[in-house]
């Protein structure tokens, strides 16, 4: 009888017990839970911290340096010419505060003298006023960037900093192709083949002399086409700020330096308008002065080409002169970029669930 009773005691504690111990595992299997997920760090990076990657959608506003420019100055530009650029990007982050960003961009540059220059610079605006070239130039960007924060982010995607400023810089590739558009006839009412007002591209025409037999006394002599392919080195700042676990919004404002003069199709000297022999369309575009209403315009003097033919230029244009300066060929043209990107971090979920 004591031994039932002995027996019935044991199971009477064991029962009381249980829920003891199964609360005591449970807090245990909790805080190793918990342990594992404070000391997460997903995949290790050279920096052992959390590696992902991101795709991104940018909006952008172009803005151009060049010949083509309100004053000579290289910071000036037109605003009023802003032009808009898409671009999409894959983003890898392999560090605290590193990232690598390749990016496609697709915009538009432009440009006009008679828009553009400051007439109340009596040197230098009616001298560009006068000239009367325009542009417009569809850039597709390619671009590799690195982007460096000032902030560090020592943890997964999902604990990252709420903001940080950042710096970038890379490289980039780029197809250009300058245009203008056509006048309704040549410089001395020839038929050009061409709608008026239709965009041209410039660069097959060579309006500096690029494919004519220019004299070696000629300030252009030795001129080559340019490339419609460019390089350029990105760099700006900006900052980063983190909208939900999984998007970020980016705002920064940078420039390419380009190593071409040729954005807008001007950098040398006016060439003597004969050597465009029978192709009066690169005539007519390489030089436009005579297109302006003769009030605006000194009297144009005519002068007999080495094709034989007589044209009228407004003394310091149309004409071989070592002064005579159609553009500048010291300094690189510039475009700067102003963008707003959204980014999405790739495998997100996936990553998530591995904490519950």
């Amino acid at each position: 009888m004591r031994k039932l009773f002995f027996g019935v005691l044991c199971l009477a504690f064991l029962f009381a017990s249980a829920p003891e111990a199964e609360a005591q595992f449970n807090r245990k299997a909790i805080k190793k839970n918990n342990k594992r997920i404070a000391n997460y760090r997903g995949k290790k990076g050279g920096f052992g911290n959390k590696v992902y990657n991101a795709v991104g959608f940018s909006a952008s506003a172009l803005n151009y340096y060049g010949d083509i420019a309100p004053r000579p100055q290289r910071v000036s530009t037109d605003i009023s010419f802003t032009r808009p650029a898409l671009g999409l990007s894959f983003m890898h982050r392999f560090g605290p505060r590193y990232s690598l960003m390749a990016q496609f961009m697709y915009g538009t540059l432009r440009g006009s003298d008679t828009q553009s220059a400051d007439q109340g610079d009596a040197e230098n605006g009616v001298y560009r006023y006068q000239r009367n070239l325009s542009f417009r130039n569809r850039i597709k960007e390619l671009s590799v960037l690195a982007y460096f924060d000032l902030f560090e982010n020592d943890a997964t995607y999902i604990s990252r900093v709420k903001w940080t400023p950042y710096a970038y810089i890379g490289l980039a590739g780029f197809h250009h192709n300058p245009q203008a558009q056509a006048p309704a006839t040549g410089l001395n009412g020839e038929n050009l083949g061409v709608t008026p007002g239709t965009w041209v591209n410039l660069r097959p025409l060579g309006t500096e002399g690029q494919y004519a037999d220019l004299d070696p006394s000629d300030a252009n002599y030795g001129i080559k086409p340019y490339s419609n392919f460019q390089v350029a080195i990105p760099f700006g700042l900006g900052a980063r700020f983190r909208i939900n676990e999984v998007m970020d919004l980016w705002a920064d404002i940078g420039f390419r330096y380009t190593f071409t003069d040729y954005l807008d199709d001007v950098s040398r000297n006016y060439v003597d308008l004969g050597v465009f022999g029978t192709n009066n369309l690169a005539r007519a575009m390489s030089y436009r002065s005579s297109e302006l209403p003769a009030s605006e315009i000194p009297a144009q003097v005519p002068y007999t080409a080495r094709n034989g033919v007589d044209y009228a230029t407004i003394p310091g244009y149309g004409r071989e002169h070592p002064d005579n300066m159609r553009g500048s060929k010291s300094d690189k043209d510039i475009y700067m970029v102003t963008t707003v990107r959204l980014t999405y971090i790739l495998g997100a979920t996936m990553h998530k669930a591995k904490f519950r």
